[in-house]
């Protein structure tokens, strides 16, 4: 039998009895029985009968594959029901105007009568039961001992089931607070702030006291150490120190600690490979629960993990900034050129980036001053921004210029390193000339302050970032810069947050360099100090910041 529906619309009482005897004679010939068909057809009346108070509604009724017969009616108290019936529904299905309203009462009334004979035959199965009932009293009684005894036996089951539930919902408790605490530990790479979280973490709820020592660590604040302590970093296994043998798992037994007589302590040997410190902890109340102290064992494991993460991201990052720091120029004196310099690493993250500055003379006694800045931080970065700047030197003490070295630098790094780019700009000086000559790769403008306090941005458009996969030559500048005028050279660091864009920056740069006054700027490191502070006021930054300012002597 294939799959049929038809939709009937209620609009009223007399719509509702046509449906309602539809659906008795449908029942009726797929033969389902008289009581559960009067279950259905009582429910489906009450609902039709609600529905028609909110307007009209819509029946839908299907016939599957099968044997199912369902009824989905819509309105506002929507209501859906699957009868399976004993035998097929017979079809096709009828319309709504195909039962007339005398039949429908009708056969209410045959309906009824099928309940009441089955109320009789139940009356009288009852009758019979209350015979039996009433014969086999004295077997109940004697049967009473054995229903308490069964009955008490039910409220140990159900003791068990509840203490077992409270077991299950303490370890999940556990194991979330676990989860928890070793994302917060984590998401840290600084070994002082995991230091700082781990009593944030305990206390009050598993411990009343948390003292963490990190053995040979000079910021670990000194202290007296309980014996207990002192044993766990030395045998590297967790220690128990009270009046009472705690006996828990995977923890030795001492007895109780003179710095905390009347508190047992739990002492828990903190470290990936090697023991680095002790977690010591005071119990929250009279004893440590066995449970909580596996999970408390668990988390000073991965604590140790933490912080030896921690500890090598803090020797990766001193390493690369040695390694930068050793490789940015200090300055050289340039007669009638005045410089100053000013590097600042990023607040976030792998504080260590490819920025760069430098300035040395020509051959021809021409100075060049050069900012650069390689994509990525940490130690690749630092290393290829020493790259950069050796081979730089080496391209201008061959005597090119500004665009030359970078078309070469370009040229260099497209082969060497075709996944890295980098951006730089270089200004040449020459001395008796009142021009600057210079070139950039995808660098940010240079910004240039006259004598009289005008400022400019030199938005040539510069050339395309060095290392882009395709051949390039880049274009010269010139500009005038009279004597007394002084050029700042940047990274984007200084004028980029995420906040708003780099034009932005460099705007307010430009406004920063016009504030400065004359007599402000015959001390250019004090300037250059000056000129960071309205840049950096909200002192967070992503990402590293160099400086330099070259300003010309006057006459």
């Amino acid at each position: 039998m294939t799959a049929a529906s038809e939709n009937w619309t209620i609009a009223s009482a007399a719509d509702a009895a046509r449906a309602r005897a539809l659906l008795a004679r449908l029942t009726a010939e797929a033969g389902v029985p008289a009581l559960d068909r009067a279950r259905f057809l009582t429910a489906l009346g009450g609902r039709l009968l609600r529905g028609l108070d909110a307007g009209a509604t819509e029946l839908t009724v299907t016939t599957g594959v099968g044997r199912e017969l369902r009824v989905a009616l819509g309105g506002p108290e929507p209501w859906r029901h699957t009868l399976v019936c004993p035998s097929p529904v017979p079809g096709p299905l009828p319309r709504l105007d195909e039962a007339p309203l005398a039949e429908a009462l009708l056969g209410a009334d045959e309906d009824a009568a099928a309940l009441l004979s089955s109320l009789a035959e139940t009356e009288e199965l009852l009758r019979i039961h209350r015979e039996e009932l009433h014969q086999t009293n004295q077997g109940v009684l004697a049967l009473h001992a054995e229903l308490e005894a069964a009955a008490l036996a039910q409220r140990e089951l159900l003791d068990a089931e509840r203490t077992a539930r409270a077991e299950a919902e303490k370890a999940r408790r556990l194991l979330t607070f676990l989860a928890n605490a070793s994302a917060v530990l984590n998401a840290s790479l600084d070994h002082d702030d995991i230091l700082r979280r781990l009593p944030e973490l305990l206390v009050p709820e598993y411990a009343r006291h948390v003292d963490v020592w990190i053995v040979d660590d000079e910021r670990t604040p000194p202290g007296e150490r309980a014996a207990a302590t002192v044993t766990a970093a030395r045998t590297g296994r967790p220690q128990h120190a009270g009046r009472h043998l705690a006996e828990l798992p995977g923890v030795d037994d001492l007895p109780a600690s003179a710095l905390s007589p009347d508190r047992p302590l739990l002492c828990l040997p903190v470290g990936a490979r090697t023991v680095q410190g002790v977690l010591t902890l005071a119990a929250p109340g009279d004893r440590f629960d066995p449970d909580t102290t596996v999970m408390l064992l668990e988390l000073a494991r991965r604590a140790g993990i933490a912080l030896d993460n921690a500890r090598q991201y803090e020797q990766h990052r001193d390493v690369a900034e040695a390694l930068q720091r050793a490789q940015l120029t200090e300055l050289p004196p340039t007669p009638g050129l005045a410089l100053a310099a000013r590097y600042l690493p990023a607040t976030h993250g792998l504080n260590i980036g490819g920025d760069w500055y430098d300035a040395f003379p020509q051959p021809d006694g021409s100075v060049l001053a050069v900012i650069g800045d390689v994509t990525g931080h940490g130690l690749r970065a630092a290393v290829i921004m020493g790259q950069l700047r050796t081979a730089l030197r080496a391209y201008a003490f061959e005597g090119n210029g500004p665009a030359r070295i970078l078309t070469l630098l370009h040229r260099m790094l497209r082969h060497q390193e075709p996944e890295l780019y980098a951006t730089c700009a270089i200004a040449r000086f020459t001395s008796g000339e009142p021009g600057v000559v210079w070139a950039a790769a995808g660098h940010p403008p240079a910004v240039a302050r006259g004598p009289r306090g005008e400022v400019r941005v030199l938005e040539a458009k510069p050339g395309i970032m060095l290392g882009v996969p395709m051949p390039y030559e880049y274009e010269e500048h010139t500009v005038d810069l009279p004597a007394g005028s002084t050029l700042a050279l940047y990274t984007d660091g200084l004028v980029e947050r995420r906040s708003a864009g780099i034009d932005t920056g460099i705007d307010r740069l430009a406004r920063a360099m016009g504030a400065l006054r004359t007599e402000d700027l015959a001390d250019l490191d004090a300037a250059a100090d000056s000129l960071l502070k309205p840049m950096l006021h909200d002192s967070e930054h992503d990402d590293d910041i160099c400086l330099l300012l070259c300003r010309t002597a006057r006459v």
